[in-house]
């Protein structure tokens, strides 16, 4: 009896003396809500993907600060209320550390009050402006603006003599922010809008809207404003009803999977999109190409299919967290949070970030490469 008694404390004694694996320390939680099904599977898919495919690689290594991360997701299903509902499990009942996610700007938009609330740093994927203007404390945002797409547009469109132009922007959060940015934008570059659309993200057919766009004669371009399925099937049936005129799409289509999918239809469509699609073309001065050729790489290697600039954005997220908690050397959220509102020349997939306390995008319409549709592939636009 004396004896096991001596060998259980010495067994004690030794498990102190050990040092603890990042096995047995607690996990850093991060919290996901992406749309992984409806109409917007398509961004939602390649992001959580991404988010489960650089989680293991960081445990793998060792983790964060010793840590592993631990991820614990929700489908919000395209619908902003279950972003929402998501969100407050994720707070109260998983007690998230970090938060990434809000694919959509609709849900990104329902999610932030919570966040906000709460406390807890928080990096969007969706593209409205409205997300991170004004700004809010615990509120990052990695992905382009609309604002800064429709400037990218008219840009081109105006160096390519097009100064009469239609809108049909979807009636999504992000195709509403991108309607407003739009006709600013237009304004502010010259453009004239003759004709201004709209359509549903889940309608099936839009010929009524763009019938009335190919009466007027003096469009010599197109300006389509949504994500997901709404795009594909309006350039389909702008083609199906024969109109000539180039076709603009915002970056919320910016994926090699929207090519497919509208086929011949997207002969010739042009829209501003972060270099990923177009890495292979880039010059190797360029010092994002290594962050874009490691990425695409990996993710193809694992799933055997395209990377996204979607995916690339969840990759972006979850390094900011990652990068946050390394420079804080902690992950206690106002610490991380100051560390990550202090990024400055970060290379991210989708440009180079330099944030601020009054700036929490960091990134211009520079961060932005005009591709076009060739051959059923995208290439930079010339």
């Amino acid at each position: 009896m004396k004896q096991a008694t001596i060998s259980t404390l010495m067994i004690a004694i030794i498990s102190m003396m050990t040092p603890i694996s990042s096995h047995a320390l607690e996990s850093i939680r991060v919290g996901a809500v992406l749309s992984t099904t409806g109409p917007a599977a398509f961004l939602g898919e390649p992001e959580l993907k991404t988010v489960e495919l650089y989680i293991k690689k960081i445990n793998a290594e060792g983790g964060v600060l010793g840590r592993n991360l631990e991820l614990i997701s929700y489908d919000d299903g395209s619908d902003a209320n279950k972003a929402n509902s998501f969100t407050k499990r994720l707070i109260e009942s998983d007690k998230v550390d970090f938060i990434v996610g809000g694919t959509t700007t609709g849900s990104s938009l329902s999610m932030m009050p919570l966040i906000e609330k709460a406390g807890i740093p928080f990096v969007s994927l969706a593209g409205a402006v409205a997300i991170v203007e004004p700004v809010h404390k615990w509120i990052f945002k990695i992905s382009h603006t609309d604002r800064m797409a429709a400037e990218k547009v008219f840009e081109d469109a105006k160096k390519r003599g097009f100064t009469k132009m239609a809108l049909i922007s979807e009636t999504s959060g992000f195709g509403q922010s991108g309607h407003k940015e739009a006709l600013a934008a237009a304004k502010k570059i010259g453009i004239e809008i003759l004709v201004d659309e709209t359509y549903g993200q889940k309608d099936t057919d839009v010929t009524p809207q763009l019938t009335r766009i190919k009466m007027n004669p003096a469009i010599q371009a197109v300006l389509v404003f949504g994500i997901g399925q709404g795009p594909t099937t309006v350039t389909k049936n702008y083609r199906q009803l024969g109109l000539k005129a180039p076709i603009y799409q915002s970056h919320g289509v910016a994926s090699s999977e929207f090519a497919r999918l509208v086929g011949a239809a997207g002969e010739g469509v042009r829209l501003p999109s972060p270099a990923l699609l177009v890495v292979g073309e880039l010059p190797n001065s360029d010092k994002r190409k290594p962050i874009l050729s490691a990425y695409k790489a990996a993710y193809e290697q694992q799933y055997k299919e395209d990377a996204s600039t979607f995916g690339g954005y969840a990759y972006d997220a979850l390094m900011f967290l990652v990068n946050g908690i390394k420079v804080a050397n902690s992950t206690d959220k106002e610490l991380v949070r100051t560390a990550i509102e202090k990024t400055n020349g970060y290379i991210s997939t989708a440009g180079i970030v330099h944030m601020s306390a009054t700036d929490h995008l960091g990134l211009d319409s520079s961060a932005f490469q005009m591709v076009e549709i060739k051959n059923g592939k995208f290439q930079i636009a010339k």
